[in-house]
């Protein structure tokens, strides 16, 4: 009897439970190519979710049957009734027009916000996108904002190549969100396993005493070495006329050489070469023959013109070719960015990154060079490329990006990493991010939409807001929602962080966080912003120097930097004067 009751009851919420169904397929376009990371939006539920590498995805679904929506940059979106108990094969078609491949995305939005103009900044033959400041933004009108998490550091060895040489940064070349970026600042290894861990603290701001600085640290795992995947590389080298002088093609030749002895056997490496004609220079080769990559390497040499967009395709093309499954499947472009045959502007180069970029193959460039260095090119290629950017400068900055910080840069361990903030109005009057700046070309229109970044192993990203407080006690400032994805992974992730009110003074932070206030005050006087007028160079010096870590060598190199700028800018300011 009692079996029977406990039988009967089983039974009867059994059958009250929804029925749990699984709905699966893959995504292709019409030449029956897969396309990875297709967006598929589930109506019922109003999750988001993506393709894997081969175009597969898997997703649960209490509903015999659902709508889906597939998305992908370059294709027509395509919404589709399903039953969950069937296999899906969906073909997304290609767009007809390159010019409206996409539409722009944004580094950071605040939805409805009116935004402005277009232009594009030129400093000699150098090229740089011009860039609109964030302002300050009103709480209680506009609570939620948001900015794409990003690893990139060109930008801060590219200002050390100006004021090494005693020049004044153009304003472009200034983003301040690579500057930090560029430190680590306050790295702590997530826990258990997690891809992330999120703090935050706020402080008095050292260069407006009415403001309040909120620093959100982001860091993300950091994966073991026996963990590390397999490495499928395609050098894509710049062998250009314009490469022949000693800061470029024999700095990047010697750079490549130094990731070489690092390889690991199970790593292959082909490099394709373009300088009057596009070649495969060496084919897929395997890490355990490094003499012969080194060789390869080392007899590079310089000549012709610059046909980007055809080795950008070779190269791709190759990268597909030996395609490592569930690998870290990357092209390292290397060049000074003076494309100047084939598609030469940014729009054009962008569209044919994002046509090419459905395939899993990431994309990471080096920049070189000075005088016709192409900063804009290569920053827009780095971003469509589901990618990151680091300037060469000199060896020292190859050795940190290609060998220091080499798992940092070439290992993925999340994609498609966005911040969403929303401020307590009770809190805060007016927020500003500082950095994270929108290009004009963007900013105006205001249907752009917010594109994350992708982030590598072991990274720390500190981003800062300044905050304009409300007169009142309240234990919160805000929540943050990290929004990521896992590499071969089709669901979208989130980590919800409440800012609390765990006000210090800054003079009481931590060092790092400190140092962390210089770097950006430093950024905000070297773009010249309006809202810094009470700021100085000896403030920066001052908070630098009271937190320095006498044994970080680019904390201390970041000193001198303060004292060189100091006197290229004190010069102009006597000038203005007298003038």
């Amino acid at each position: 009897m009692r079996q029977f009751i406990v039988t009967a009851f089983f039974l009867i919420h059994y059958y009250h439970l929804p029925a749990q169904y699984y709905i699966r397929g893959d995504v292709k376009d019409e030449r029956n190519q897969a396309l990875q990371n297709a967006r598929i939006y589930q109506h019922s539920t109003h999750f988001l979710f993506y393709s894997g590498s081969s175009g597969g995805f898997g997703i649960t679904s209490s509903n015999l049957f659902d709508s889906l929506t597939f998305t992908a940059d370059g294709y027509e979106s395509k919404a589709v009734r399903v039953k969950s108990d069937q296999y899906q094969q969906v073909v997304l078609r290609g767009l007809a027009s390159n010019s409206t491949l996409q539409k722009p995305r944004l580094v950071s939005v605040t939805k409805n916000l009116p935004l402005e103009g277009r232009k594009k900044s030129f400093f000699g033959d150098e090229s740089y996108s011009t860039l609109v400041e964030n302002d300050f933004i009103k709480a209680d009108k506009y609570p939620s904002t948001g900015f794409a998490v990003r690893i990139d550091k060109a930008s801060y060895s590219n200002i050390r190549r100006f004021l090494n040489q005693k020049s004044p940064v153009p304003i472009d070349a200034v983003r301040i969100e690579e500057m930090l970026n560029y430190f680590n600042f306050n790295y702590k290894q997530p826990e258990n396993d997690q891809a992330f861990i999120i703090e935050s603290k706020l402080s008095s701001c050292p260069w407006n005493n009415s403001h309040q600085l909120l620093f959100l640290n982001i860091d993300a795992k950091k994966l073991s070495l026996d963990k590390i995947p397999p490495s499928n590389f395609v050098f894509l080298i710049d062998v250009s006329g314009s490469m022949d002088m000693p800061n470029r093609l024999p700095l990047l030749k010697a750079a490549f050489q130094l990731l070489v002895k690092n390889l690991r056997e199970k790593d292959t490496v082909s490099i394709v070469i373009y300088g009057g004609s596009v070649g495969v220079w060496l084919p897929p080769t395997g890490g355990i023959e490094k003499q012969k990559i080194i060789k390869s390497i080392e007899e590079l040499s310089p000549s012709g013109s610059t046909p980007g967009e055809a080795a950008i395709r070779s190269a791709y093309k190759l990268a597909e070719s030996s395609f490592i499954k569930g690998g870290n499947n990357r092209i390292i472009l290397a060049t000074d960015g003076d494309f100047n045959v084939g598609q030469v502007n940014e729009k054009e180069l962008e569209d044919l990154i994002v046509s090419e970029r459905q395939s899993g193959v990431y994309l990471t460039c080096l920049g070189v060079g000075m005088g016709n260095y192409k900063d804009s090119k290569i920053e827009a290629l780095a971003k469509k490329g589901n990618g990151n950017f680091a300037y060469l400068d000199d060896i020292r900055e190859a050795e940190k990006v290609l060998v220091t910080e080499l798992t940092q840069n070439l290992y993925t361990v999340a994609n498609d990493v966005y911040i969403s903030m929303k401020f307590n109005p009770v809190m805060v009057k007016e927020y500003k991010l500082i950095g994270y700046d929108n290009k004009k070309n963007i900013s105006e229109d205001g249907t752009s939409e917010l594109e994350g970044g992708e982030v590598g192993s072991g990274n720390g990203i500190t981003a800062i807001f300044e905050i304009n407080p409300n007169p009142s006690i309240n234990n919160e400032v805000g929540i943050l929602t990290l929004n990521y994805r896992l590499p071969d992974d089709t669901a979208q992730k989130k980590v919800v962080h409440l800012c609390n009110n765990n006000y210090k003074d800054f003079k009481e932070l931590c060092n790092d966080l400190k140092f962390a206030g210089a770097v950006a005050e430093f950024g905000l006087l070297l773009r010249q912003s309006k809202y810094i007028s009470a700021a100085s160079w000896n403030d920066v010096d001052a908070i630098a120097r009271g937190s320095l870590n006498s044994n970080d060598y680019l904390q201390n190199e970041f000193i001198t930097l303060v004292e060189k700028a100091k006197k290229i800018y004190g010069k102009k300011k006597k000038k203005k004067d007298n003038e």
